[in-house]
């Protein structure tokens, strides 16, 4: 397995999105994730987008974080948000979200955030379970969905 950083809109990344939003509209019954994202809040150093490869070179899991500063929305100085974290569901079970996780806490870290931030829904239990057995603890909800009663947010000291 090997995980490149990418920018936001390789096609690569669209693809792994498209498979993401799918998954949310399955999930959820919507359009999938509304939030606004920009290929440039993925542009080191404030921010970054991972894939990772299997050993054929296809891509099989996601993820990114973005700088988030004391914002209308919830956030605090410092933070980095975590967004799409996607694992293929051929793939999954492998620990290969452990990995894509672990790489962007690093990444968020080296660039000077204290804090790493995620938004969840209640019908991702297994993305739930990742992040509480990470470190993950509930805080105050930010961002998008924070009016959302399906929604729950989560936080980690870097």
């Amino acid at each position: 397995m090997m995980i490149r950083r990418v920018p936001f809109d390789h096609p690569d990344a669209v693809k792994l999105n498209d498979r993401v939003q799918a998954e949310y509209h399955v999930r959820y019954g919507d359009g999938g994730d509304a939030t606004e994202l920009a290929p440039s809040d993925f542009e080191p150093p404030n921010g970054v987008y991972l894939i990772a490869y299997d050993e054929t070179g296809s891509p099989v899991a996601t993820g990114g974080w973005r700088s988030q500063d004391a914002n209308g929305e919830g956030n605090r100085d410092g933070d980095a948000e975590l967004k799409r974290m996607y694992v293929i569901d051929e793939m999954r079970g492998r620990g290969l979200a452990r990995r894509i996780l672990s790489a962007l806490e690093e990444d968020a870290r080296a660039a000077g955030r204290v804090r790493m931030v995620l938004e969840t829904g209640i019908k991702q239990p297994e993305a739930i379970a990742l992040y509480t057995s990470s470190g993950y603890e509930p805080c105050t909800k930010f961002g998008y969905y924070r009016h959302y009663e399906d929604s729950k947010c989560f936080a980690k000291p870097l």
